[in-house]
């Protein structure tokens, strides 16, 4: 396999997940016309069952900003984890090259 395979390989695997969820997302759309617990209220005819859906409907929406928020501060928060380690990586590589230099150049 050459380089520019392998690279388009590693496009097409990254891509596909995110492109078979958009595509159930688009045909599953005339299914998803409204929330569960609002339809079933409407089909029974019963108005408990509509301000509890509306209830859950409003907490559902009330927890999204903290959970994407907390979802993308998780995920900055791994890739400076993961910066810092690979930059003492680096450096901890820098001075063995360096030590290993200076060991020739003294024998």
């Amino acid at each position: 396999m050459n380089l520019n395979n392998a690279f388009t390989y590693g496009r097409l695997q990254r891509w596909l997940p995110a492109c078979a969820a958009v595509a159930i997302t688009l045909l599953a759309v005339s299914t998803a016309s409204a929330c569960p617990s609002c339809k079933v209220a409407l089909a029974s005819q019963g108005q408990g069952d509509l301000v509890s859906g509306f209830f859950y409907s409003i907490l559902f929406m009330l927890s999204m900003p903290f959970a994407i928020l907390g979802s993308f501060s998780g995920y900055m928060y791994l890739l400076v984890r993961r910066a810092r380690r690979y930059s003492e990586h680096l450096r901890r590589t820098e001075n063995h090259l360096a030590e290993s230099s200076s060991l020739n150049d003294s024998q």
